[in-house]
């Protein structure tokens, strides 16, 4: 099991982010997370990540129970999942290929595996020829094919993509979510947030249905369905 989340509760002060949320992920699945702005959808994300501890409930991420997990283990348990943020969060003094090489920097891997990691990875996002320009450089398409070069150069076992589409014209979008698309058949299990409805109906992968915290709907092939 890739997630499991058993009766997971979010609370900060008086508001409850999430209530009572169950689910598990198999390996190798492609599950979209939807639901209107504070739906929770996030805070599942961090959740995930172990940013942040559950009030209530337990969660166990690749087979580790996120409660009993080391603050010293926690860097090494970070590095088998990638991540997709909305924002790029990409280092401005860096270029393409230095971005992307920044996972493989931190597992102190070799510079000749390093190089030839990052240039496959780059190739297979179509960036090999963008590898030497900085993000003020770049498209917004740009940087987040960028950010997602990032996410799998260390062949994460989960990849998270919180809401990847949020800035982008729908043409770029649908550029990224075929990226995604590819990553995950290539075995990589795949968890996407978003609140883009074209694209989680015309996919017709796994849909989780967050509101006000509660799961509404969690259905193989579904659609959005807007609350």
């Amino acid at each position: 099991m890739m997630v499991k989340f058993e009766n997971v509760t979010k609370k900060f002060g008086d508001i409850v982010a999430l209530r009572s949320v169950s689910f598990e992920v198999k390996p190798g699945e492609f599950v979209f997370v939807t639901g209107p702005s504070g739906a929770g959808k996030t805070t599942l994300v961090k959740l995930i990540l172990k940013e942040m501890s559950p009030s209530e409930g337990k969660i166990e991420v690749l087979g580790e129970d996120l409660e009993k997990i080391s603050s010293a283990k926690l860097p090494f348990f970070r590095q088998k999942i990638g991540v997709v943020f909305q924002d790029f969060k990409l280092l401005p003094d860096r270029t393409v290929f230095e971005n992307t090489a920044l996972p493989l920097e931190v597992e102190k891997k070799e510079k000749k595996e390093i190089e030839k990691t990052v240039k496959e990875v780059l190739e297979l996002v179509g960036l090999l020829d963008r590898q030497d320009l900085f993000p003020l450089q770049l498209a917004g398409g740009e940087l987040q094919r960028t950010c997602l070069a990032r996410a799998v150069v260390s062949n994460p076992k989960i990849l998270i993509a919180d809401e990847p589409t949020g800035n982008l014209d729908p043409t770029t979008s649908w550029q990224i979510v075929k990226l995604l698309k590819k990553i995950n058949k290539m075995g990589t299990t795949v968890i996407m947030a978003t609140h883009n409805v074209d694209i989680v109906d015309s996919l017709k992968e796994r849909v989780i249905k967050l509101d006000k915290g509660e799961v509404l709907k969690d259905e193989k092939e579904g659609k959005y369905e807007p609350i």
